[in-house]
């Protein structure tokens, strides 16, 4: 891989002067891969383009930048989930977020002009009060918290760019996506798109401990650029299933049509409460560490209100609301997997050049006009019983007494899964169909 540093653009444009037989001086592909494997074993706070001087994030200052990002990470969240929801509302529907978010602003370190503050604004920043630099810190300290604090959790998160041997990327550019997002950068021959193809999906499969072997099953002869992101998390429940009394009972996806799921079931005191104005009923069950998980279960013929409804403010709500008592709960055991090219729905939300030879990707290579090509987004999500300990029995009493209510997640269902510390959007879904 060659590295050349960034130039002004009349400088630039006498870069691009005599490649007229470059192959490279067609517009080249960009893609954006957002895998995110997650295991569940299963509060939002209120928190222009100028020179980025790297520095590492300390103790002491705390760096509070990614405080400041979260209102604006979680109302995208929010955005992309509920547009996802609009268009298959009668399909599961499982993202991460935060991942989303990260790899568009990494994207930006590259992005000049209105393709800059497209993507920026689309995520919810305000450029003339967040700086680039408060962005681009807020990100970096998330992936440094994430891959290594003792939070109890098993999470890693990271980004890498595969990029063609021809190509000569800025040096700049691949500084600070380095230095901020901790990119790996691999060179590739996607001119030999079997072995380039092998290369990339066995990183993946390495880096998802073999979940995921194909994550590309054919490249485009033009691609240049493949970026990466990748999450991994596996949580274990503060208070665990007993497997023992794992049943196969009914779910119900319509008052028609019903599958038989393992149900998973525990009797014990749980933070419940009923929303009589969005009319669904939330169970929060937390993680042996900073993350806890939100079951929302609407009633019959309101999940519709319930997405719509879905904010910062009502999270803060039902924090407030809920009330630790004695619950007899119900709810599947299941494995999702969803696949997604965004392009459609970034559209949609503001991100319109990008996609388009109005597209201005400068700050990445001065070798070739750049758009990016796709957005591949794909999760995976499993819910099983798995606690601390397999044996962790003395809560796990399973007596049934009348005067207890029931929650039993046997219909379509939606799931919030975020982090305390960090106010970040883990995951989001919405389940249709549990098998």
């Amino acid at each position: 891989m060659a590295c050349r540093e960034d130039t002004k653009d009349s400088q630039s444009r006498g870069c691009l002067t005599g490649l007229t037989q470059s192959p490279w001086t067609m517009t080249s592909i960009l893609y954006m891969c957002l895998f995110i494997l997650s295991v569940l074993s299963f509060c939002v706070p209120e928190p222009g383009n100028r020179d980025l001087h790297p520095q590492e994030p300390t103790v002491e200052e705390e760096n509070p930048s990614h405080r400041r990002l979260a209102p604006m990470n979680v109302d995208f969240a929010f955005r992309l989930y509920k547009n996802l929801v609009s268009r298959a509302p009668d399909r599961n529907v499982f993202i991460s977020p935060v991942s989303v978010s990260m790899s568009l602003a990494m994207l930006s370190l590259g992005a000049r002009s209105a393709t800059h503050a497209q993507l920026l604004e689309s995520l919810g920043f305000n450029l003339t009060e967040t700086s680039d630099l408060e962005i681009h810190q807020g990100f970096q300290y998330l992936i440094h918290l994430f891959n290594n604090s003792d939070t109890g959790l098993e999470m890693n998160m990271g980004n890498v760019l595969f990029l063609d041997s021809q190509v000569e990327l800025l040096e700049t550019f691949v500084t600070k996506i380095k230095h901020y997002y901790n990119v790996e950068v691999f060179s590739a021959d996607f001119q030999n798109s079997t072995r380039a193809k092998k290369q990339v999906n066995d990183f993946v499969k390495n880096k998802t401990l073999g979940k995921v072997d194909q994550l590309f099953k054919d490249l485009n002869s033009d691609t240049m650029l493949i970026l990466i992101s990748y999450i991994f998390f596996k949580g274990r429940w503060a208070k665990p299933f007993d497997p023992s009394v794992t049943k196969m009972q009914k779910f119900y996806m319509n008052e028609n049509v019903s599958v038989d799921v393992l149900m998973m079931f525990q009797s014990r005191a749980n933070n419940h409460l009923f929303d009589k104005e969005l009319s669904c009923t939330v169970v929060q069950l937390e993680y042996s560490g900073n993350a806890t998980a939100f079951f929302i279960l609407p009633d019959e013929g309101k999940m519709d209100q319930v997405v719509a409804a879905l904010s910062r403010d009502t999270l803060n709500r039902w924090s407030q609301l809920r009330q630790d008592r004695y619950v007899h709960l119900y709810i599947p055991k299941f494995s999702v997997s969803e696949s997604y090219d965004l392009e459609d729905v970034l559209r949609e939300m503001g991100m319109m050049d990008i996609f388009t030879s109005q597209a201005n990707l400068s700050g990445i290579t001065k070798e070739a006009s750049v758009k990016l090509s796709e957005v591949l987004h794909k999760a995976v999500l499993s819910v099983d019983e798995e606690g601390i300990e397999a044996a962790a029995g003395p809560g796990l009493n399973v007596v049934f007494e009348s005067y207890h209510p029931v929650i039993k997640f046997d219909r379509p269902f939606l799931l919030i899964v975020f982090d305390h510390f960090t106010w970040s959007s883990l995951f989001l879904a919405k389940i249709m169909n549990p098998i």
